[in-house]
């Protein structure tokens, strides 16, 4: 059989040019980002709207990766997004599995109060409180433990387990002489893939980009993030005397701006990089977890 091909409507041809419009104006401030750290600073003030640089130039890379709190900064947000995101992933599956058996007493008590804490939080004096009483302040768990699972992301996964997992499934692994706990992690779990790497991407973006929680419990500089590190850099401001102005203004240094663009790749490049991998499975859980029967 021939397949007759699709006419394009006026309609069609719109929504193509809109969305293309509305594409380029969401890249086009990556790629200039980009660019400009790579140009010599010289060539931007002779037209600071250039895009492709004449020379490459990487030497405020160098510069930018041989400055010590980038260097700290990495290592502390590496430990956090995957230390965190895998004790995340961990709690919302052995949450969400039980919270999806509606013969689970307390069921309604137990959603209730998850939803409770969507809508309603002790605010920000009581979380200090908290965390300082725990003994984490000025640790990396202050930025792991505070923002470790979130109710909607429980609900979400709660949903999907609910309309993945058969009860059929589950009744024929305990015929064969499954406990709870085996048929969470050899039955289940497997079968939540797509929901899993949604919540890796959801808690890896999370933990990449988080520096308020830094800027609330971590006063050790040591301990700061890669995004508190980059927002020092961005906003700093150089009349004042500071060690990221020390850096920024000392000799055979290259100019502050063009620092600020490659501290800016620097910090963002790892999760654009990761991201695309995981966006077949994060579609995929979204729109499976999103929707309730």
């Amino acid at each position: 059989m021939k397949h007759r091909r699709k006419k394009l409507t006026l309609m069609d041809i719109a929504s193509m040019v809109v969305v293309g419009i509305f594409a380029l104006a969401c890249t086009m401030p990556f790629v200039y980002v980009f660019c400009v750290s790579f140009m010599p600073y010289t060539e931007y003030l002779e037209n600071p709207l250039k895009v492709i640089p004449s020379k490459i130039d990487f030497t405020a890379y160098e510069q930018m990766l041989d400055y010590e709190l980038i260097k700290t900064g990495y290592a502390v947000t590496l430990f956090t997004t995957i230390v965190g995101t895998t004790l995340s992933v961990f709690l919302l599956v052995i949450s969400a599995y039980p919270l999806s058996k509606k013969r689970l007493r307390g069921h309604k008590f137990f959603m209730g109060m998850v939803l409770f804490t969507m809508f309603f939080n002790g605010g920000m004096i009581s979380n200090y409180i908290l965390v300082r009483g725990l003994g984490i302040q000025n640790t990396v768990w202050a930025l792991i433990l505070p923002g470790c699972i979130s109710g909607f992301n429980l609900i979400l996964m709660k949903n999907f387990v609910q309309m993945t997992i058969p009860e059929s499934l589950e009744e024929a692994a305990k015929i064969d002489g499954a406990n709870d706990l085996q048929i969470l992690f050899k039955v289940v779990a497997p079968l939540l893939k797509p929901a899993i790497a949604t919540m890796v991407v959801f808690s890896a973006v999370n933990y990449w980009n988080n520096y308020f929680s830094a800027m609330m419990y971590v006063s050790d500089r040591k301990l700061w993030p890669l995004m508190l590190v980059l927002r020092e850099l961005v906003v700093e401001d150089t009349s004042a005397v500071s060690p990221v102005t020390q850096m920024l203004t000392s000799q055979n240094r290259s100019h502050p701006f063009t620092l600020k663009m490659a501290a800016i790749v620097i910090t963002v490049l790892p999760i654009l990089v990761v991201y695309p991998f995981m966006q077949k499975y994060f579609v995929q859980g979204v729109s499976l977890g999103s929707v309730k029967e």
